[in-house]
């Protein structure tokens, strides 16, 4: 008798639990992602760089494709005043034509033009009463690249020189250019010094601007006084080139940074670069030859890349019972890139409730590669089964 009763003692005992298992709740499926980022696979590329200083490309809403010369701190002569139309069309904003508001000159821009142009500096000549709009000194500045005209819009941004400066240092900081230090609103001084990759940066920002980019793409203008001036980066309108700056001075040598239309994979690409350095007998004009070198050989690295497969396995959902299942995308994705580039993975979604045929949507991933983007829903490859009778009796 005592045997039988534990014998149903036990068999009790394991009723109870096998109850208890079958009732206690189960762990819901958890969604993860494979990666989040997916590397272009290649051989990095290989680029023309200059013979001596420093040099970087780009490829606008791409990303950066190589840099050249250690990156450290030089002068960049009237490259600065790209930040310097940057603020002020910052201060006030233009819209394609308009002219903004409209300036006279005083009897110091006046005198301010006439010391520069004594000492040989790029200067736009000006006189005392002579009207000029907002558009019209930001194409002296950038076009014939006027020192004066730099210091006079200093002036009437930040009310003087050193407070302008301060500006400009700011909106650096905020653009991430950690390698640049602005002295002066021209370029002018030897301590503004940045580097090629920091004013790529920038370039490519104040490319943004459509105003902007309409005066940098502009060979020549005529202003009231100066007359018919002419754009020192005399390639543009040639070869695609659609802007940006040139720079020279002793201490800062030759410098220029291009932005030029291309081709790639049958569609346009804006291809930028930035050349500082160049100490020959003809400083800009070699750094200008090396610049659009760089262009040409950095738009034929571009090709259409596919970046995700279709089927490929982005995502998995795991369960205690049946382990890992993957997620695959139902469609590829294809950017304009080169080998070494590498675009990040976004998974927005949620394991889907047991049993889920193959096939079943778990969400969308969300695929990037610098200003490119494209979501591509996801789906269960696989069947994910319910919790089965012996796992439910048996888990821990």
């Amino acid at each position: 008798m005592r045997f039988l009763r534990v014998v149903g003692v036990v068999v009790a005992i394991i009723v109870i639990l096998g109850v208890v298992q079958l009732v206690r709740p189960v762990s819901q499926p958890t969604l993860s992602a494979v990666s989040s980022q997916v590397r272009v696979s290649g051989k990095a590329p290989s680029l023309p760089w200059p013979a001596s200083g420093q040099a970087a490309v780009a490829v606008q809403g791409i990303g950066q494709m190589g840099a050249y010369g250690g990156q450290q701190p030089v002068p960049i002569g009237s490259v600065a005043k790209v930040m310097t139309a940057l603020l002020v069309l910052e201060k006030h904003p233009l819209l394609l034509g308009q002219n903004g508001p409209t300036l006279t000159m005083t009897a110091k821009d006046a005198a301010i033009y006439q010391s520069i142009a004594k000492s040989a500096q790029s200067s736009v000549a000006v006189q005392a009463g002579e009207k000029l709009t907002e558009y019209q000194l930001l194409q002296a500045l950038l076009i014939p690249s006027g020192n004066n005209i730099a210091t006079s819009l200093a002036d009437w941004i930040a009310g003087s020189q050193g407070a302008f400066v301060q500006l400009m240092n700011q909106k650096a900081k905020a653009l991430g250019l950690g390698h640049t230090h602005y002295a002066d609103a021209s370029g002018l001084s030897q301590q503004t010094v940045s580097t090629a990759v920091d004013q790529l940066k920038l370039a490519e920002a104040a490319m943004q601007n459509p105003v902007f980019a309409q005066i940098v793409g502009q060979p020549q203008v005529d202003l009231p006084v100066a007359g018919l001036v002419y754009n020192y980066n005399k390639e543009v309108t040639h070869d695609g080139v659609i802007g940006v700056k040139t720079g020279s001075t002793q201490a800062a040598g030759g410098c220029f940074v291009v932005a030029a239309n291309r081709t790639a994979a049958g569609r346009n690409v804006v291809v930028m670069a930035a050349v500082f350095g160049q100490s020959t007998a003809e400083p800009l004009a070699l750094a200008i030859t090396d610049g659009l070198k760089l262009v040409d050989a950095a738009a034929k690295q571009v090709h259409s890349v596919q970046v995700v497969g279709a089927g490929q396995a982005v995502a998995q959902v795991t369960t205690p019972w049946a382990g890992a299942q993957p997620v695959v995308a139902e469609s590829g994705v294809r950017f304009l890139a080169w080998p070494g580039l590498q675009a990040s993975i976004a998974l927005k979604g949620a394991a889907p409730k047991p049993p889920a045929g193959a096939g079943s949507s778990v969400g969308q991933i969300e695929v990037k590669l610098g200003g490119q983007s494209e979501k591509v829903n996801a789906h269960l490859a696989d069947p994910l089964p319910a919790p089965g009778l012996t796992w439910r009796l048996t888990r821990l």
